[in-house]
Formats: C-alpha cells, sequence, structure tokens
C-alpha cells in the first residue's frame, strides 16, 4: 500500500501493517468527535510517527498512486475532520 503524509512524501506498507494503523484511526475518530484537541494531537502525531517507522520512503520523484492519504502533522482538527470518511482516516 501507498501512503501519502501531506507535505512530506509517500511510503510503501505493508497490508499486514493495518491492524496498527486501525487502532490508531479508531481512537483518532474518537477525539475528533468528543472534540479532544491534545487527544487528537497525540494521536495524530503516533500515527503519522507509526506510518513513518513501518513504511518505506518512496524517491521524490516517483509518482505512484497513493491509496491512502493522510493529513500533515500540523493539520486542524477541523481540517482532518473534513478528511475523514463515517470511517476514519483508514478504510476498513
Amino acid at each position: 500500500m501507498i501512503v501519502r503524509i501531506m507535505g512530506e512524501g509517500q511510503l510503501k506498507l505493508a497490508d499486514s501493517h493495518f491492524v496498527e494503523l486501525n487502532k490508531l484511526d479508531d481512537e483518532l475518530l474518537e477525539e475528533m468527535q468528543a472534540g479532544d484537541e491534545a487527544g487528537f494531537r497525540r494521536t495524530l502525531g503516533a500515527l503519522l510517527d507509526a506510518v513513518r517507522r513501518l513504511g518505506s520512503p518512496l524517491p521524490d520523484d516517483a509518482l505512484e498512486p497513493s491509496e491512502l492519504i493522510l493529513p500533515a502533522p500540523d493539520a486542524s482538527l477541523e481540517e482532518v475532520r473534513d478528511m475523514l470518511s463515517d470511517d476514519g482516516l483508514i478504510p476498513g
């Protein structure tokens, strides 16, 4: 799976990492629904860190279609809320 972090680039992740990422995505969705800004910041950072840790960066000149687009680390709760589907950032 190819994942893009807005403003950073693309990473390739094995599908086996979906379970870990989905847990963080579920937490992020709950915090957004509750308006928990501190929790949102913490979990968004953890989600992006997990993608960076588990993924392999693609070269800057590679233009692969991204199957998943994640917000930039400094995205606001409202910006991420606008990106979300009812299932979160990561399709289940």
